[in-house]
């Protein structure tokens, strides 16, 4: 038997088990959900949104303090993922919580964290996010912390600095945060962070007078920094003394916003951040822990709840409509007919979450008529693109003719949401004023959201597979990815960690669209990922890659990012030693039980500030690689 046919006979095997065991997660209501796994963050944040209501229990306390301490390191920091560098904030928040726990700061890993925080600067080096909740319990001062009026709820659409030119994610926590930051609330601690500030000179060691909060000073400001600053200051001065009946006017409106954004599961945007901070600004509009909105969304964190060993943390976000499309596409690719029983459920089940109603999409295009589907299992009033494309490929391939309206709806409304450049974004279109990164307020995370790669590339397949290739859509989409090639051959990853993923998604795009292989753009990506596969067969890509050049398309080999790079160099028609050893890597590295350890972090949030593990991750990807390899090598399509 030849070296290839042994590979594929090893890679049929790892297929087989791959594809049982994914089998076997599929839950009865026909939907696939792996956890997605962030940081201590939303553990600590979560204690401490409920300490501000005044709902934290000991048990609740306990849980997550274990979880907390569970992930520190040994030099006392915790990082935003496996093996990251350490974080400023996210130890400032840990350290915070495991202090309202009860952990002393005379603890080893209380001194470990806090001298790790003093050295790098700080409270007053964390970012705004965290010095706000800080501010929440008298622990920084409000005044030095920078203002976005409740008053912007009256910027109409086509103003700058509108609420809609945020990312639908920093919308729907920005508005909150107006409401918070205009009442001010301190709810004070018995205790105070003293031992956190980056001078600790001159303070009372209670740490509870708090006069300090100056950020460090920085060099003259310039061009929109200082147009910038200085809209800042005057914000500052309005804040002492607001137009009392605007102030009011502005206040209900902005918490009318949240109240009608609110999603059937008591969460907003089914995400953590826009849903602690619209639970505390609606708790200081006057909502009682006993009205429906706030019983509803305390309610649904247990939904997003992990309970094990003793420890409970919480998912940041969950993803069972991205889960359940690409674990059909991926069951698909094994082989599995589309009239399979677990293809039968999973289908159906997406059908029943297709999104007819209006959002907030429709501010950029108003006549455009609904169709698609989130990410969530409740996100009504945000379908995004890159979720749409995914499903309607599932769909199509299943092959249910009752599945059709669906798809052409989705097919027309994610047409229709393509930018004015050609390429498409993850939720609004043409969502790309980047004054709003100039605010001092925006110091974290994406706050627009302007095309991508990877969102491009899988509208680029859905649109093509449905025979629209040749339209003006694709064309104009097709250019807009050539024309986002970075120059050593790759494409950026704004949603998969990073390059390897943006190459993976766009080169089976280029080809569904009619790119030959042999075109230049498609030999300089291939040359890229051949030039970055690890000797043992596998690939990975750092998270610091969003920052540090250094690590595009280096990093520790994962099943996922493995699985992406075979993707892509199997649509572009490549069949050689690569190919060939990227399977065996994944066949080598399988688990006996059928999937993959991947401690790794491959998916993103915000680029260079917050990723996530989908845990399914490691496991659809390298199914649908593995089949589609086994295919290429039986020379069917």
């Amino acid at each position: 038997m030849t070296a290839v046919a042994t590979g594929a006979a090893r890679a049929a095997t790892a297929l087989a088990a791959a594809r049982d065991h994914l089998l076997g997660l599929q839950t009865p209501e026909g939907w696939w959900k792996g956890e997605l796994q962030t940081n201590v963050t939303m553990d600590a944040e979560d204690l401490l949104l409920r300490e501000f209501l005044g709902v934290r229990t000991a048990q609740e306390t306990a849980e997550a303090a274990r979880w907390i301490r569970s992930q520190q390191r040994e030099d006392g920091t915790w990082a935003n993922f496996h093996e990251g560098p350490a974080d400023l904030s996210t130890t400032v928040e840990a350290y915070t919580a495991l202090r309202l726990a009860g952990d002393p700061p005379s603890a080893p890993h209380m001194r470990a964290a806090a001298a790790y925080v003093r050295g790098a600067g700080g409270v007053e080096s964390a970012r705004v996010f965290t010095r706000i909740w800080l501010a929440l319990f008298g622990l920084w001062r409000w005044e030095d912390l920078p203002v976005i009026p409740p008053e912007i709820m009256f910027l109409p659409p086509w103003c700058p600095l509108n609420v809609y030119d945020w990312a639908c994610w920093a919308r729907q926590t920005i508005v909150p945060l107006t409401i918070v930051t205009a009442h001010r609330p301190v709810r004070p601690l018995p205790f105070g962070l003293p031992e956190l500030r980056g001078d600790i000179s001159g303070l009372d060691i209670s740490g509870r007078d708090i006069t300090g909060g100056q950020v460090a000073r920085r060099g003259p400001r310039t061009g929109w920094d200082a147009v910038f600053a200085a809209l800042d200051r005057a914000l500052h001065r309005y804040e002492r003394r607001p137009v009392a009946g605007l102030r009011r006017a502005a206040l209900r409106r902005a918490a009318e916003w949240v109240v009608a954004r609110q999603e059937a599961d008591g969460s907003w945007g089914g995400i953590q951040p826009p849903w602690v901070y619209s639970l505390i600004a609606l708790s200081l509009s006057g909502y009682g822990l006993d009205h429906p909105v706030m019983r509803a969304g305390l309610a649904g964190l247990d939904r997003f709840t992990i309970r094990e060993n003793g420890t409970r943390r919480l998912e940041a976000c969950q993803s069972p409509v991205w889960d359940t499309a690409l674990a059909m596409t991926a069951l698909l690719d094994a082989g599995l007919p589309g009239d399979h029983a677990a293809l039968t459920r999973a289908g159906e089940w997406l059908l029943r979450e297709e999104i007819r109603g209006p959002g907030d999409w429709m501010v950029r295009r108003p006549g455009l008529a609904p169709g698609g589907w989130a990410f969530e299992f409740d996100n009504d009033g945000y379908p995004d693109v890159d979720d749409t494309a995914e499903v309607i490929l599932a769909l199509r391939r299943w092959g249910r003719p009752d599945a059709r309206p669906a798809v052409e709806r989705g097919l027309r409304w994610m047409a229709g949401m393509a930018c004015r450049d050609g390429g498409f974004a993850a939720f609004d279109a043409d969502n790309t004023r980047e004054l709003c990164l100039r605010l001092p307020f925006c110091d974290f995370g994406a706050v627009i959201d302007p095309p991508s790669a990877d969102v491009t590339a899988h509208v680029v397949e859905a649109l093509a597979a449905e025979g629209l290739a040749r339209s003006p859509v694709v064309r104009g989409a097709v250019m807009w990815l050539l024309r986002a090639q970075e120059p050593d051959g790759s494409w950026f990853g704004r949603w998969g960690a990073n390059h390897v993923y943006g190459t993976g998604a766009v080169l089976p795009a280029l080809a569904a669209a009619g790119v030959p292989p042999g075109a230049p753009a498609v030999r300089r990506a291939v040359a890229w990922l051949e030039a970055c596969q690890h000797p043992c067969g596998g690939w990975g890509e750092d998270m610091r890659s969003y920052r540090d050049p250094a690590w595009i398309g280096r990093g520790e080999p994962t099943a996922s990012q493995t699985a992406w790079a075979l993707i892509g160099l199997l649509a572009a028609g490549e069949r050689g030693r690569a190919v060939d050893r990227g399977a065996a890597w994944l066949a080598d590295s399988q688990r006996p039980d059928g999937t993959w350890d991947e401690p790794h972090y491959t998916g993103t949030g915000f680029p260079g500030d917050f990723f996530i593990n989908y845990h399914l991750y490691r496991l659809v990807f390298p199914v649908s690689a593995l089949g589609r390899y086994l295919r290429a090598r039986e020379g069917t399509s």
